[in-house]
């Protein structure tokens, strides 16, 4: 084997079939590669002679006290491109990551490319925080990824078994079944359901999954008709709501998967003529801001976002330290307001 100059890392990950960042972590000897690809880039190592360069390894091992946040990019009606359940989100992050004399670089997720892989080997951040990733399915794999390289990361999202990583969520199940049970209790029977329910949406599906034994340990059966899928969108969730109508099922409340898809759907009942609550109920997910000055004001199943960024930044800060870390599901409560209630009441 020729090689014309000085070897470098970057020769061993192109013989080795792969990554640059792979290759540091066999050679610093991290747990996270597996054994067959570590012995494979060492021996390739050995036939070009390479010798790690000491000061540079010990720079690189340094932790650089910055975390890194990222979005995913959410289609919303104004620029910011990002849900905004995580305005508040992001502010918990900042104070705890300020708590723990940590900095806090902030982006966008760019799932076209590594850039977010090789966070910790470029020294940009210690671990990443991810917030969003909108179909799991395709998202799954580059998780995947992340944990095959060993960088530390936590996300935003139903901490489920099998999931790549650590996650940190809402009980999900819970939030459906309580918000469910609040409108059987209020005298409704045909209650819908606007939001995906399945594995691609993996809270929405768990939120359903909750609707369904709410609605079953009443005795009633769930109808396929009235479920309509929506992602966390005003648009999305009116679309769905004009659909379900044009089906011309009856029904008396919508359960929605979230604050922005129960406001959408609020739209587009009194677009019909319809009134909330006295013709129709309507609860969503998530307690925004947003959810309070709505007319009429929305009930809905509050996620404690301020626990929920300690949390995402006190276990990112446990892998980093290369402690036993789990994922987590924080409890929820239900927030009663005008678009559920009696107005008999």
């Amino acid at each position: 084997m020729i090689i014309k100059s000085k070897a470098t890392s970057l020769d061993i990950a192109h013989l080795a079939g792969v990554s640059q960042p792979t290759v540091s972590r066999a050679l610093r000897g991290s747990p996270m590669v597996n054994a067959d690809t570590r012995k494979r880039i060492l021996e390739i190592a050995r036939q070009l002679n390479y010798k790690v360069d000491k000061n540079a390894s010990s720079l690189r091992c340094q932790q650089s006290g910055t975390l890194a946040l990222l979005f995913f990019e959410d289609p919303t009606p104004d620029d910011s491109l990002i849900n905004p359940f995580f305005h508040s989100m992001l502010g918990s992050i900042t104070r705890a990551c300020a708590l723990n004399g940590q900095d806090l670089l902030v982006s966008f997720q760019q799932l076209s490319s590594d850039w977010h892989a090789d966070f910790e080997d470029s020294n940009k951040a210690d671990g990443i925080i991810l917030l969003g990733y909108g179909d799991y399915h395709e998202s799954e794999e580059r998780l995947q990824r992340l944990v095959e390289q060993g960088t530390h990361f936590v996300r935003w999202g139903a901490a489920l078994p099998g999931q790549p990583g650590v996650s940190v969520g809402s009980d999900n199940f819970q939030g459906g079944l309580d918000i469910t049970a609040h409108l059987l209790d209020a005298g409704c029977r045909r209650i819908a359901f606007l939001g995906h329910a399945s594995s691609h949406y993996p809270e929405f599906a768990e939120r359903y999954r909750g609707h369904v034994e709410a609605l079953r340990g009443r005795g009633l059966e769930p109808d396929a008709g009235l479920q309509h899928d929506a992602i966390t969108t005003e648009e999305s969730g009116h679309a769905a709501c004009v659909a379900l109508l044009e089906r011309g099922l009856p029904f008396d409340a919508i359960c929605a998967a979230s604050d922005l898809i129960a406001i959408g759907a609020l739209r587009a009942l009194r677009e019909r003529g319809l009134r909330v609550p006295e013709d129709v109920r309507v609860t969503g997910f998530d307690d925004i801001p947003l959810a309070a000055s709505v007319s009429p004001a929305l009930t809905t199943v509050q996620q404690d976002t301020k626990q929920a960024g300690q949390l995402l930044v006190e276990r990112l800060l446990g892998l980093i330290a290369r402690e036993p870390v789990e994922g987590i599901n924080i409890p929820v409560k239900l927030v009663l307001r005008d678009s559920s209630r009696s107005m008999l009441s």
